[in-house]
């Protein structure tokens, strides 16, 4: 699968240059009200207390600050941000050697923690419990437990699919927040926010234009600006207007809704081929080259959200909106 520029996922050049755009502090956080609402108060009571914060899972589509939110906690809370991933934990010894390296009131961040081990899983629950390790030395009759005092500490955890957390697992989050995707006023602030620390030039029609193509993703957002910033130095005087903005996305595929062209070829594969369907996965897949489940979880999930796409018994469905959008005649009309 090529990478997009729309993607939510973070890219391999993206990494060091996030960690500069990111807010320290909940009150330069934009956007997710009631999230950010919520965790101030829940900060605000457990320092009060002296104690840690609840144990946190942040859900939603990737590129909507989860890392970010989990950075701010361990701002808000005055204390250490640990961070790790579900994948890089492939043994319950690597988990206890996170765990007992951790200070009193730390913050150990789970990036994917749906994809932890259940082996890895098992040794969380006592720790996130009753803040203890359960540990098994030797083997055969010779083999004894030995039960580890850990000191207390603030687990976050962030997964794109909170479906796949098991029961036991989710059950010991005190705090579970959904982020939404963002509104376009809340992610052009955050591109006017994002250029200012960049120091760019920007004009509000231009921020306007990259927030209403970004999906209603900040990370979309921050990529398409980095990249209209490209254009506006080498074909004009380096501030990025509404007309250089319109010139960079049309030259980058990016259309008035979001849409690049693995989307255009989706929608108008089906419309050509298949009179709009409905047309099952698997034969959309077929049709332009690409596997089923990546339709599927990649692909699909935006056109669906925008009204573009169909599930249907039968199969999937383009919907008028499409016509209207590439400014073709519904059929049968």
């Amino acid at each position: 699968m090529e990478e997009r520029i729309v993607s939510g996922e973070t890219q391999h050049e993206e990494e060091w240059q996030e960690l500069s755009l990111r807010p320290q502090r909940l009150s330069q956080y934009i956007g997710q009200k009631t999230v950010k609402d919520n965790l101030k108060v829940f900060i605000e009571a457990a320092k009060m207390r002296e104690e840690c914060l609840d144990h946190v899972l942040l859900y939603g589509p990737p590129g909507l600050g989860k890392t970010t939110l989990a950075s701010i906690i361990a701002n808000e809370m005055g204390v250490n941000l640990r961070t790790t991933s579900g994948p890089a934990i492939e043994r319950p010894g690597d988990l206890a050697a996170i765990l007992t390296s951790l200070e009193p009131g730390d913050v150990l961040f789970i990036d994917e923690i749906h994809r932890l081990n259940r082996s890895v899983e098992e040794v969380l629950y006592p720790a996130m419990e009753d803040f203890c390790l359960d540990i098994v030395i030797g083997k055969g009759p010779s083999a004894r437990s030995v039960r580890l005092d850990l000191p207390p500490f603030t687990l976050v955890g962030a997964t794109t699919r909170a479906g796949m957390l098991s029961a036991p697992l989710r059950d010991r989050f005190g705090v579970m927040s959904r982020l939404e995707f963002y509104t376009h006023p809340e992610l052009s602030e955050i591109v006017t926010r994002t250029a200012d620390v960049m120091d760019v030039i920007i004009d509000m029609r231009a921020s306007g234009e990259i927030a209403r193509r970004s999906r209603g993703t900040p990370r979309i957002a921050n990529r398409l600006l980095r990249r209209v910033r490209d254009f506006a130095q080498v074909r004009a005087d380096g501030e990025v207007t509404k007309e250089i903005t319109d010139e960079a996305l049309e030259l980058l595929q990016v259309d008035q809704e979001g849409l690049d062209h693995i989307d255009h070829k989706l929608l108008k594969g089906m419309i050509e081929k298949f009179k709009g369907g409905p047309v099952g996965l698997d034969t959309i897949a077929a049709t332009i080259g690409e596997e089923a489940h990546t339709i599927e979880d990649v692909y699909e999930p935006y056109l669906l959200q925008i009204g573009f796409l169909q599930r249907t018994p039968r199969g999937r469905m383009v919907t008028h909106r499409v016509y209207d959008h590439f400014d073709l005649e519904v059929p049968g009309t």
